[in-house]
């Protein structure tokens, strides 16, 4: 059996429904215990067919897919929380021991946990944060303009950003599974989707709705096939979903927001340079919240055909 079972079903927006409510849940939980019993009834289906259903669905079993999410997180912890040991990492992502969460790094990323902390470049303390200043002057400013070159790699973005505070939000939502970088086709389709549901409900037309997309994995760790995304539009609470349409509540917090105005090809470009260039001397690290990109403008209506965004990456204090 396998996702393709489920094309044909008049059912299938029914499976899309409950297990995006499962992965949700995972997603929300990694740390604590997900037990087969717990995510089948999250799903609403019983604990015999639960586990071949979800890896039809997502081509994973649950127990692979709970560990390469737990396993991501811990590499990205390796990179970023220099403070915390890596014991106290393998805890935090939800494994019993380090002696098993040593084990199951190592047999993944082909290295010991300690040898990836050591030799991801963000990591090391003599890395440059610029290497000279722009025309105007400008250096790295936590509250103003980044520009520059990052060792190997020099940005033509130019990024203007700040720390605020996002608050919750509900929204409906199409989830992607696969690749999607720099697919403008993709995104066009999937925000079609969301809106022929939305429009017919009078969801578009309320100005304080915004569109965005949600973003739960690494590109530079995650393989191409499992990336998660969600097309999304802010919904009031109580908005009724069904189908392929989910709802969730993306908890607020602190994020590092970047305005940007950019050619469609250059989302990667500005991610980068907001995590390679912006991050390492801005005195905070990515939390685990999903990451943003909130649309400010209809490309097609523009007269240069750009994107304008705010691309938005959780953080806390180192």
């Amino acid at each position: 059996m396998d996702r393709e079972t489920f094309s044909g079903d008049a059912s299938r927006a029914q499976y899309a429904s409950r297990f995006n409510k499962v992965v949700d849940y995972i997603q929300a939980n990694l740390a604590a215990p997900l037990g087969l019993e717990t995510l089948a009834t999250v799903a609403c289906f019983s604990p015999y067919h639960f586990h071949r259903l979800f890896r039809a669905w997502t081509g994973e079993t649950t127990h692979d897919f709970i560990l390469r999410l737990r396993l991501e997180r811990a590499a990205r912890y390796l990179v970023y929380d220099r403070q915390k040991s890596i014991t106290e990492i393998a805890l935090d992502c939800g494994f019993a021991s380090a002696s098993s969460f040593a084990r199951a790094f190592k047999s993944v990323y082909g290295i010991p946990a300690s040898e990836w902390r050591a030799t991801r470049k963000i990591c090391k303390a003599d890395r440059k944060i610029w290497e000279d200043t722009d025309a105007a002057g400008r250096r790295y400013s936590a509250h103003g303009y980044w520009s520059g070159s990052f060792r190997e790699e020099t940005f033509t973005v130019e990024l203007k950003v700040r720390v605020k505070q996002i608050p919750p939000m509900h929204v409906a939502y199409v989830r992607h599974m696969g690749p999607f970088q720099e697919n403008a086709v993709l995104f066009e389709h999937l925000f079609g989707r969301l809106a022929a549901w939305a429009g017919p409900r009078g969801l578009l037309e309320d100005p304080s709705s915004r569109l965005l997309s949600v973003h739960y994995d690494n590109p530079d760790i995650t393989d191409a096939q499992r990336l998660r995304l969600d097309a999304a539009l802010t919904v009031p609470v109580g908005t009724t979903v069904g189908g392929e349409i989910g709802k969730q509540r993306l908890e607020g917090g602190a994020y590092a927001v970047a305005r940007v105005r950019i050619h469609a090809k250059q989302y990667t470009e500005s991610w980068r340079a907001l995590m390679g260039g912006w991050l390492p001397g801005s005195g905070y690290q990515p939390d685990d919240r999903p990451c943003l990109e909130i649309y400010q403008n209809d490309p097609k209506a523009d007269p240069e055909g750009m994107h304008e965004v705010e691309i938005c990456l959780a953080v806390r204090p180192l």
